[in-house]
């Protein structure tokens, strides 16, 4: 794959491989959530730069594609199959080239989607398999029909042939594919050549000819495919790429709201006097060392009630003394993301009590709670009237939208002089 290449382009050259090709960049009209006229959009996608695909479970998904051309044979043999039998009748030959065509098939899905093909090499061999069926099963049916249903029972064989040019183009191209339709149609003379006709005339001819066009539109039908499937690829990865990066914005603007910008607040709110720089010093120090972590995403995994216990060694270096009451829980079986989400919506709300709740004394109690993790913060400061205060960003971004990415939820309870209750859960 040559980088530069339209996506397009490589596409019909190559078949269902580029489809693995994710791109860094596309245009904004891919994605664009406004109306956009058709047309613009797949012209913007089939342009777009292909660069040789790295994700190896891209690589294998593609190779999927495989599965339309076989699960087309193995619906419409057996349906004109059985038209034939029951309304002309069908030699034990045919009946045996049907039936080990659609089991065949039944075993290449199978092969497809049990067996891991890394190196394409599996896909090489289904592809030439199925070429010398087809190959075999037309001569076979050939010699073996009788002249009165020659034409009638040479749907079998043609219509296995058009699946195998559709399973070319494909996987493998509309180069590929136009090969195999060229070997497939001079089969089809072949067979013509070599079966029970009396003479070669306009019948003949006109049979021909709706072969050939038929694995024509086998050609047709596997570009179409690839087009169609190409381009919600792209539109599919725009719109993920897009919502990613929308994500990873939030996820930033909630990492310096929970560092940088609460250390600014906490120096700016910091009064003159003795001792006071140098607990500015550890408040810098600390949310320094918090920002490194949740930057490299280097956090070893202790389990939540550890990083609960050095959050609370945190706040106490701010002037908050948290009491932990941790029970037995077996936190350590949450993920990376649940924790992280966990510990700093707790931060968050160890920050609100700080700055909002005239009180220097909170409770931070982990339980167990209906199949997941809960941890509740309580204090008995002022509280406040959860209908009349306006939403802040600690609560409505960085508590609440963190832990609903991961699955939990948290619930703030608070009353004007009765302190405040947040609480906190994800699944395991």
């Amino acid at each position: 794959m040559v980088r530069g290449t339209t996506f397009l382009g490589a596409l019909l050259r190559q078949g269902a491989s580029v489809l693995a090709s994710t791109p860094q960049d596309l245009p904004s009209e891919v994605d664009d959530p406004e109306p956009v006229a058709a047309v613009r959009r797949m012209g913007a996608m089939a342009a777009t730069e292909v660069a040789p695909p790295t994700d190896s479970l891209m690589i294998r998904a593609t190779r999927y594609a495989v599965l339309l051309p076989l699960a087309y044979r193995i619906l419409v043999l057996p349906v004109v199959w059985l038209w034939l039998l029951v309304g002309f009748g069908a030699t034990p030959e045919l009946t045996a080239i049907t039936w080990v065509g659609i089991l065949a098939n039944v075993a290449g899905v199978a092969w497809v989607l049990r067996v891991p093909d890394r190196r394409g090499r599996l896909t090489w061999r289904l592809l030439c398999g199925d070429v010398l069926f087809a190959v075999v099963a037309s001569l076979l049916f050939t010699i073996t029909v009788p002249p009165g249903l020659f034409w009638l029972d040479g749907w079998i064989p043609l219509l296995y042939l058009t699946g195998t040019v559709a399973l070319w183009t494909i996987c493998r191209g509309i180069v590929a594919g136009l090969l195999v339709a060229a070997v497939g149609i001079a089969l089809e003379g072949v067979t013509l050549w070599l079966g029970p006709v009396a003479q070669f005339g306009r019948i003949e001819i006109a049979g021909l000819v709706v072969a050939a066009g038929m694995v024509l539109v086998a050609v047709a039908c596997g570009v179409g495919f690839l087009v169609l499937v190409g381009l919600a690829t792209r539109l599919a990865l725009a719109i993920g790429m897009r919502l990613g990066q929308g994500a990873e914005q939030a996820r930033m603007e909630r990492t310096l709201h929970d560092t940088v910008l609460q250390t600014l607040e906490a120096i700016a709110l910091t009064d003159d006097g003795p001792g006071q720089l140098a607990r500015v010093r550890d408040v810098a120090r600390s949310q320094a060392g918090a920002l490194r972590r949740s930057l490299r995403a280097s956090d070893p995994p202790d389990g939540l009630a550890a990083e609960l216990a050095t959050l609370a060694t945190e706040m106490a270096r701010e002037g908050l003394r948290a009491e932990l009451a941790i029970s037995d829980v077996g936190d350590d079986q949450l993920s990376e993301v649940r924790r992280v989400a966990v510990r700093e919506a707790a931060r968050e709300a160890l920050r609100n009590t700080i700055k909002h709740a005239g009180t220097q004394e909170v409770v931070v109690r982990m339980e167990e709670r209906d199949g997941g993790v809960a941890v509740i913060t309580r204090d008995h400061g002022v509280g406040y009237d959860e209908y009349t205060r306006p939403p802040g960003f600690g609560v409505s971004e960085s508590m609440k939208a963190r832990l609903a990415e991961v699955g939990g939820w948290c619930q703030i309870e608070s009353r004007p002089g009765n302190g405040t209750r947040v609480t906190m859960w994800v699944p395991r």
